[in-house]
């Protein structure tokens, strides 16, 4: 009996590190494959990053095998400090893409997201619920080339823009029909605590994990300052 009862307490401590090693990765993940998007020759137009208020990240998103076009994908959301989104890129809260037309786009295959909130209004929206895209929030396609114009009829009216890459190739993919929204699971495993996605970013409430550092210094370097006029 004692030995059930040691063995079950083993669990209870070990299911909570072990959902933070988890996170921890995935936070990592994120990172790398920001640092490869951006190295890349065909990467995100430096003047459209240098005008986001955040940035999300899903690497190794799959497709379900049950369902139509079903899809489900964690990641990362980092954001410039501040409530005006003018400071330097913070803390991550985690956020889950499910559904909509993301399995169509897939093909089966594992495919890496990277979205664009470009301005507060699409950034808050997203802190504090589930947000639609392409009906709460508009969406569109990211232009690729690093000499690529942010201003363009579907750029500046998109409140966010998307990408993926899979098998090496990066391009501008739309989105429309799936939802974001904060993970508070997932937040819960990362900090130690129960903590929503606003206290995170627009409270600075936590300190970045150890494992957001690839992360914050790649976008620090590629986009120190938000040259958006919002």
């Amino acid at each position: 009996m004692k030995k059930w009862i040691s063995l079950g307490l083993l669990t209870a401590l070990a299911l909570p590190v072990y959902g933070q090693k988890k996170e921890e990765e995935r936070v990592d993940n994120s990172g790398k494959v920001m640092q490869e998007i951006l190295n890349a020759q065909d990467s995100i137009p430096q003047d459209v990053l240098d005008k986001a208020d955040c940035v999300v990240v899903l690497p190794s998103v799959k497709k379900f095998a049950i369902g139509v076009g079903g899809s489900y994908g964690r990641g990362v959301m980092t954001c410039r400090g501040g409530k005006d989104f003018k400071g330097k890129w913070g803390a991550p809260t985690m956020m889950a893409l499910e559904g909509g037309s993301v399995g169509l786009q897939l093909g089966g295959e594992a495919t890496d997201f990277v979205l664009l909130l470009m301005n507060s209004g699409a950034a808050s929206g997203i802190l504090a619920s589930k947000v639609k895209l392409g009906g709460d929030a508009s969406a569109a396609a990211g232009p690729v080339g690093r000499t690529a114009s942010a201003e363009t009829d579907v750029t500046m009216k998109a409140d966010i823009l998307s990408y993926s890459r899979a098998r090496g190739a990066f391009a501008g993919v739309s989105l429309e029909g799936s939802t974001l929204r904060p993970d508070d699971d997932a937040n819960k495993a990362l900090y130690g605590k129960q903590i929503g996605a606003k206290e995170i970013v627009l409270e600075g409430a936590v300190k970045a994990p150890p494992s957001a550092s690839s992360l914050l210094s790649t976008l620090d370097k590629a986009s120190p300052v938000n040259k958006s006029k919002s």
